[in-house]
């Protein structure tokens, strides 16, 4: 059973005093309804709602939204008991009935003693609709795809965890870490995906397996027709992957279409957990967002697998070659970076990520990522090999008279001057 980052945030949750209702938050095919049930292990009874798949269930919310009423038809409906504190009640797709939704902040003021949970996709969507949204009675928990450490966890290579993440790696294990970075590169972290992999040990079948995955994600995109074309949030989405690396510009979507559009169609994914924006940040201090500009951003799409094969790479490109030089083909190293960034954020906010640019005039340097680490600013290069010039680093360091920088590469943990040099891999210990 592969385990997830995010089970010890729910396991708190559990057996939190001041446990609010639970909406879990993320893309479809992360592994929320997974995670919940595993979670319910500990529950003497659970009750599973899936309001997409069945859904003559939703008429039980047409009437009252008493959480006893409903407690009463659920159980009577499901033959299943619910009682507080040994009932787990869980609502999947609850996007798809948008009284479930609004029940929650009721379960928690009425039957605060159940334990109550809710996941689905398009949430943001869902909830702009509801007139009373349950502000400070539910929970919301983020999920993603599956992080690189979750993937070795899943391949029971858990002693290459703990030695990366005590940055004390020897050069062995090092390379045999690269080789597995390498290959979740193209196949990303999609539980099912990964899944597969440990199954079987056969990319090609990954990669077949995520063109049917990115097919149901495009199929999905016919619920946002009302707002915006399906033919566009296409095109934006496969636009995402292949700017990424650059500041995103609607012109190189579609330079004949409204960039009006073209934004809302972005919104829509990034609502969706699609894909993560990158915002400009001049970086002189904290919080890193008060200094953003809105207007000027990258993207980089939720999954390095999806990624992938949007663009249709080379496998060859990745796994023969000495480094991952694919700053003309996807920007591969950054945009695993920026997604490990994520996953390693607290679950508990939605996460967010920037990068800088020079401002001056007639100058072009730009550091990849910007963190905030207690109150400094700590600028972040990603290299796609062992090697690379660290100008812009250099800059950046002396315009804000900062004292550390990182640069992450392919390179064992190491130290140039005040650089400290990490291994691409180990972007969650920073």
């Amino acid at each position: 059973m592969m385990k997830r980052n995010i089970d010890h945030s729910l396991i708190e949750w559990k057996e939190s005093k001041q446990r609010k209702a639970l909406l879990l938050r993320g893309a479809r095919q992360v592994g929320k309804t997974f995670s919940i049930r595993v979670l319910a292990q500990s529950f003497k009874y659970f009750l599973e709602v899936n309001f997409e798949e069945d859904r003559v269930v939703k008429k039980i919310f047409e009437g009252s939204l008493d959480p006893f009423n409903l407690s009463e038809k659920l159980s009577a409906y499901f033959l299943v008991p619910i009682i507080p504190g040994q009932t787990l009640l869980f609502f999947d797709e609850i996007q798809a009935c948008p009284n479930a939704l609004s029940s929650l902040r009721f379960f928690y003021e009425k039957m605060p003693d159940l334990h109550i949970a809710a996941a689905g996709s398009l949430l943001e969507m869902a909830i702009s609709k509801i007139a009373s949204y349950g502000v400070g009675r539910i929970q919301s928990l983020f999920m993603y795809p599956m992080s690189f450490d979750e993937y070795l966890g899943a391949l029971g290579e858990n002693v290459l965890v703990d030695m990366k993440n005590s940055k004390k790696v020897e050069p062995i294990f090092h390379d045999k870490i690269i080789n597995h970075l390498k290959i979740f590169h193209l196949i990303g972290g999609l539980p099912e995906i990964v899944g597969e992999y440990v199954r079987a040990k056969n990319i090609l079948n990954c990669q077949q397996k995520l063109g049917d995955l990115l097919e149901s994600f495009r199929d999905d995109f016919a619920k946002y027709k009302k707002r915006v074309d399906i033919q566009i949030l296409d095109e934006v989405f496969t636009s995402i992957a292949v700017q990424s690396g650059h500041k995103f510009k609607y012109s190189n979507v579609d330079s004949a279409c409204n960039h009006r559009i073209l934004k809302q169609a972005l919104d829509l994914l990034i609502q969706a957990g699609l894909a993560y924006k990158i915002y400009h940040s001049a970086g002189h201090g904290v919080p890193l967002g008060a200094e953003i500009k809105s207007n000027r951003f990258k993207v980089v799409l939720f999954d390095t697998g999806i990624h992938f094969r949007i663009l249709s790479l080379n496998n060859a490109d990745i796994l023969v070659a000495e480094n991952i030089d694919m700053i003309n083909k996807g920007a591969i190293a950054e945009v695993f970076v920026g997604n490990e960034f994520i996953k390693s954020m607290d679950h508990r906010i939605r996460g967010q990520l920037f990068y800088w640019h020079n401002e001056e005039k007639g100058t072009s340097s730009e550091v990849d990522y910007l963190i905030q680490r207690k109150n400094k600013i700590i600028p972040i290069e990603v290299k796609s090999g062992k090697t690379g010039k660290m100008k812009s680093m250099g800059v950046f360091l002396k315009q804000h008279n900062s004292d550390i920088g990182i640069r992450l590469s392919l390179e064992n943990f190491t130290k140039h001057n005040n650089i400290s040099i990490m291994p691409l891999y180990a972007v969650n210990v920073i």
